[in-house]
């Protein structure tokens, strides 16, 4: 069948399976020992990461197996959604360590990105938050690791886009919440310069984001909303209302240019009329606020769209996003979907993307000028010594990659080691020279 990430780029014939049981993987992998095998979850990753032409899906082992009420602990199997445990587990006053801006991430997609999501300062990783994992290497091996237990395989396969091998369950420490709302605080800066300065400011806020204007240029360059969040101390732990709008149809492409994009966002940032505005919301809306619209990704047309996200380091900030915004800014493809967040320090994850610095997520309609303009910012990240997210990646070089992660190597010797080089592998794998 015709298989694509949720960018809609690239599109790739593929053989699906869905093995139910840890047998029925093993066997499936016994006969797919020369071609290969793309562990797939739900498909959120944005370009070619999941994508193969043997795939492997998670969406059969989906149960939960244990949970301990006194530690908040989670062993669940990998194609358990984040949904799911958000579903189950707020009522009862336990909520997710790190989330992405998605809930329709399966536990071992999670894995296997590192995510993150908007308390990165405070929190790290996703995979912070794991106490272990059981993970199948072949057809005979199914082995446990985590920070103490093989733990070079463990910090290969956190971040290691299933190239290390299926995860098949683990365990996430689940953090105790009292409300499902969000005390909001949305703050408005001028450009750049105030963006970052609310980022200082409020380093020690459980949570923080800010929407960028990628249009706007001059004295207006790098203008945002900056949001901060924290659970509320008190109140109810319902959940929200299931109701979704959907787009039935890819929009006409043409729709989403230079002069839309501009309306929008200017329209967009002056919503907040005062300096700041405080607000109480459901968790959802906070950190889901495009997952209430089903299909979404069809706005930008049946070429689909990449979504390019870079980090730099903290040092670079400012000079670093001032000259990639102006370039962006001077390209007339700017994203109305652009989102800027503050790490803190990396983890010990081979292939985890977030370094101490700053990150912006932008999403880009496929069009044919488009590539050349995602070359040029490659070149200018790198010249920061920054990163491009595998995740969201779709058509980064191998030079690039190897620039962006220079443990690369020492995540092959892993690989090596297991014997799973060769035998796990994506689109994205052997277009970066992994495989």
């Amino acid at each position: 069948m015709k298989m694509h990430g949720w960018g809609r780029y690239p599109v790739v014939d593929a053989e699906v399976h869905a093995p139910g049981t840890q047998d029925e993987f093993k066997n499936r992998l016994s006969l797919s020992t020369d071609a290969g095998v793309t562990p797939r979850g739900l498909g959120r990753s944005y370009g070619d990461s999941s994508l193969g032409e043997h795939m492997l899906s998670s969406r059969r082992i989906n149960h939960f197996l244990a949970f301990d009420s006194a530690t908040g602990v989670l062993h669940c199997e990998a194609g358990v959604s984040l949904s799911d445990i958000l579903e189950v587990f707020v009522p009862e006053g336990w909520f997710l360590p790190v989330t992405p801006g998605t809930q329709f991430v399966t536990i071992g997609g999670a894995i296997a990105s590192d995510v993150h999501g908007k308390n990165h300062h405070v929190a790290g990783c996703f995979c912070d938050h794991v106490e272990y994992l059981d993970i199948l290497l072949d057809a005979e091996r199914i082995i446990p690791c985590s920070p103490q237990d093989n733990p070079d395989l463990f910090h290969a396969t956190c971040g290691g886009m299933g190239l290390t091998g299926m995860i098949l369950s683990a365990a996430i420490r689940l953090k105790p919440i009292r409300n499902a709302f969000i005390d909001q605080t949305i703050f408005k800066a001028r450009n750049l310069e105030e963006s970052l300065d609310l980022f200082n400011t409020h380093a020690d806020a459980p949570y923080s984001v800010a929407w960028i204007d990628c249009i706007a240029g001059g004295r207006s360059l790098g203008r945002s909303l900056f949001m901060t969040g924290e659970h509320a101390a008190e109140g109810t732990l319902t959940l929200n209302s299931k109701s979704r709008i959907g787009l039935p149809v890819d929009m006409p492409s043409m729709l989403l240019n230079r002069h839309s994009i501009n309306a929008f966002n200017t329209l967009y940032y002056n919503r907040i009329r005062g300096a700041s505005v405080k607000s109480h919301v459901h968790y959802e809306p906070f950190f889901y606020p495009l997952d209430s619209i089903s299909d979404w990704n069809r706005m930008y047309g049946k070429n689909g769209f990449t979504q390019y996200q870079f980090v730099v380091p903290k040092a670079a900030g400012h000079d670093a996003m001032a000259a990639i915004l102006k370039t962006i800014v001077a390209s007339g493809k700017g994203s109305f979907l652009a989102v800027l967040k503050a790490f803190g320090k990396q983890n010990d994850n081979l292939l985890s993307f977030p370094m101490e610095g700053y990150t912006l997520a932008l999403d880009f309609k496929i069009e044919p000028d488009l590539f050349p303009l995602l070359d040029r910012l490659d070149a200018m990240v790198m010249d920061y010594n920054g990163r491009i997210y595998l995740t969201k990646d779709a058509r980064m070089s191998p030079s690039t990659f190897r620039s962006s992660y220079r443990t690369c190597d020492a995540f092959q010797t892993v690989r090596n080691t297991y014997g799973t080089a060769g035998r796990f592998i994506s689109h994205q794998s052997k277009r970066l020279g992994l495989d």
